[in-house]
């Protein structure tokens, strides 16, 4: 199929899935990822979607899933590598989180992600975006609140992360952005949110398109403004 291609990793449901609808509305093809062999939202998408979005299985938090993935989509060209999703295990003072918690928590929030850019950057086209999901939250400057400790951290460890990666790969014409969704409706962004899904994903893809052909890296909100680090 002809147009752009997309690799959302983690698009089973929430801002994902909602990424993933947002892409094929606007006529690209969507690789989206999910978790396990259970039914989601994007097997439903993938359906009405006339052979745009397909489906694939991947846990990031195991390698020999990512090397799979990328065999079996060795002879694709990404015109976007899009890592999102994430867990949290509650509001726990850092002194008080087991050890086993912690290391989930970075594993899923920072190490996993960077695990799938470091195996799928070569797929992307000379001039495509990679691009991961961070949060306000991984923001130290504006951490003068609290609370979170653990997701804040690992939120922090992925921006970091990323400005390793963009000086590893400098010479690359890559853009490469974090994204913060804006706080939304979600299982991690609580009830209370002011987003929905809905309101946030088009404004992150509006933002994403905007900065297509700008190499470097860049802490974005969903309004295209900058996030502080």
């Amino acid at each position: 199929m002809s147009g752009r291609t997309a690799l959302i990793v983690g698009a089973s449901r929430s801002i994902g899935l909602g990424l993933a609808t947002e892409y094929a509305r606007r006529d690209w093809n969507v690789v989206g990822t999910v978790r396990g062999d259970r039914r989601t939202g994007l097997h439903d998408l993938a359906e009405a979607s006339g052979g745009r979005v397909t489906v694939e299985q991947l846990d990031m938090t195991e390698p020999e899933q990512i090397a799979a993935l990328r065999e079996r989509l060795a002879e694709r060209t990404l015109d976007l590598l899009f890592v999102n999703g994430a867990v949290t295990r509650g509001d726990i003072p850092a002194g008080d989180v087991p050890t086993e918690m912690f290391v989930e928590v970075m594993v899923t929030n920072a190490l996993g992600p960077m695990r799938v850019l470091d195996s799928f950057r070569s797929l992307v086209a000379p001039a495509g975006t990679i691009g991961v999901m961070s949060s306000r939250q991984g923001s130290i400057g504006w951490n003068t609140n609290g609370g979170q400790d653990v997701y804040r951290a690992s939120k922090s460890a992925l921006n970091q992360l990323m400005r390793s990666y963009a000086a590893r790969y400098a010479d690359a014409a890559h853009t490469l952005l974090l994204i913060c969704p804006g706080h939304v409706r979600t299982g991690l962004g609580g009830p209370r949110a002011e987003l929905t899904v809905e309101e946030s994903v088009p404004g992150v893809v509006d933002t994403i398109d905007r900065h297509s052909g700008e190499p470097g890296l860049q802490f974005l909100n969903h309004r295209d403004e900058p996030v502080a680090w």
